[in-house]
C-alpha cells in the first residue's frame, strides 16, 4: 500500500513547526551590516573581502561533503565483489 499526503505551508510556517529558532532578525541585522560597509566603502569597495569569510567557509564545507561522499561511494564498490554480490 503506498500513500503520499501534500502539504502546503509557508517556509515561516515550516521552521516554526519544526521548532526551529526566528532568525530573521538576526539576518536584517547582517544585511544592514552589509550594507553599512558598502556605503562606508563607496570608493575603492571591493565585494569580495566583504564576503571572503563567509565564502571560504562555505567552500570548505562543500569541499568536506564531496569528499565524504566520495569516501561513501568507494566502499559501497569495494565492499560489492565484480559478480555483484556483497562480501
Amino acid at each position: 500500500m503506498k500513500f503520499s499526503i501534500d502539504v502546503e505551508m509557508t517556509p515561516q510556517e515550516l521552521r516554526e513547526s519544526l521548532g526551529l529558532p526566528d532568525v530573521s532578525s538576526l539576518h536584517d541585522e547582517m544585511i544592514d551590516t552589509i550594507r553599512e560597509r558598502m556605503q562606508q566603502g563607496v570608493e575603492g569597495y571591493d565585494p569580495m573581502t566583504l564576503f571572503k569569510p563567509f565564502m571560504t567557509s562555505g567552500m570548505g564545507t562543500v569541499d568536506g561533503f564531496q569528499k565524504l561522499m566520495f569516501s561513501l561511494m568507494n566502499q559501497y564498490t569495494r565492499s560489492k565483489n565484480k559478480d555483484g554480490s556483497e562480501e
